[in-house]
């Protein structure tokens, strides 16, 4: 088993090497998105945490809201609006935002400012989770391990 560190400094994480696994067309969507899972490097496996950074006009995601799996985000930096079916809600560094499964509620946050955002991001990992996108022609499942695999709308593979 490979050993685990106790601590570490969260900005000198490894950034996540695959940006994404959506395919290019919707990959394309979140350029300026930078995303260090820090869970991972103390091997978590029942949820998630990411420290994620957004440059100037980058998005952390397409407005999506998850069927089984709970999301959480707090701002440490910046000034990113968060976009929800109720419209936006401009957020700042100390706030922070809940998104529960099953409420269909789509969101994503998107940086228009012209410095950098930072985000803390926390979900767990609820196998056969389903998500969905509504602006977008894409549905994401997860399998019994919680990870996601993607296709059309129309079911179509990716």
């Amino acid at each position: 088993m490979a050993e685990r560190p106790v601590a570490i400094i969260a900005a000198e994480a490894p950034v996540r090497p695959r940006p994404t696994g959506f395919p290019p067309d919707l990959a394309a969507k979140l350029e300026g998105r930078e995303k260090q899972p820090l869970g991972d490097v103390f091997g978590l496996r029942n949820f998630g945490v990411n420290l994620t950074r957004l440059a100037p006009g980058a998005a952390s995601s397409m407005r999506h809201a998850h069927s089984l799996q709970d999301e959480f985000i707090y701002v440490l930096e910046g000034r990113p609006v968060l976009v929800t079916d109720a419209g936006e809600t401009q957020l700042e560094a100390g706030m922070c935002a809940g998104f529960p499964a099953g409420t269909g509620d789509a969101h994503r946050l998107v940086n228009r400012t012209a410095g950098d955002v930072l985000v803390l991001e926390v979900g767990d990992r609820t196998p056969l989770d389903r998500v969905t996108y509504p602006e977008d022609d894409l549905v994401g499942e997860a399998d019994e391990a919680g990870r996601f695999h993607y296709r059309r709308k129309d079911g179509t593979a990716i």
